[in-house]
């Protein structure tokens, strides 16, 4: 077997991913809060009973691409810092969840207590750095960063 040795990578990599594990994992935290029903959590953006009828209004395939979305990133930021070459793969398939649940989320009109700019904005935000985190998992890969 005739592998050459990964590049090293420069401080700055570690800083990005890194940052990538915190904002992923905040997003996998507020996942299972939501999911979990946390009354207490989902009180801190609106009226939790109006943010869980929202939720459960979801249609059922929107239900299957969200975990999909949220778990992909933080799986992509894991194997960004394992160096490995799947994280490509899995902030692809992230951003392919996100998009699709973010999709739904748009088809289902906001609840009176979240309808707020914040509340339209950072689904476009999540989207632009999944896509940034996809784009810049396969730069390393391409500069054999990545193994």
């Amino acid at each position: 077997m005739n592998e050459t040795a990964p590049a090293k990578a420069a401080w700055h990599f570690w800083l990005i991913a890194a940052l990538s594990l915190l904002w992923n994992g905040f997003g996998g935290y507020d996942y299972v809060m939501s999911r979990q029903r946390n009354i207490e959590y989902l009180s801190q953006m609106g009226n939790a009973d109006e943010i869980l009828a929202w939720i459960d209004a979801f249609p059922m395939w929107a239900q299957v691409m969200w975990p999909i979305g949220v778990w992909g990133s933080v799986l992509g930021s894991v194997l960004l810092l394992l160096r490995s070459r799947h994280a490509v793969t899995a902030f692809a398939v992230s951003l392919i969840g996100a998009v699709v649940s973010f999709g739904a989320q748009m088809d289902n009109a906001l609840q009176p207590s979240m309808d707020t700019t914040a509340n339209k904005v950072m689904p476009i935000v999540i989207l632009v750095i999944i896509a940034v985190l996809w784009w810049y998992a396969r730069r390393v890969r391409a500069q054999a960063i990545l193994r």
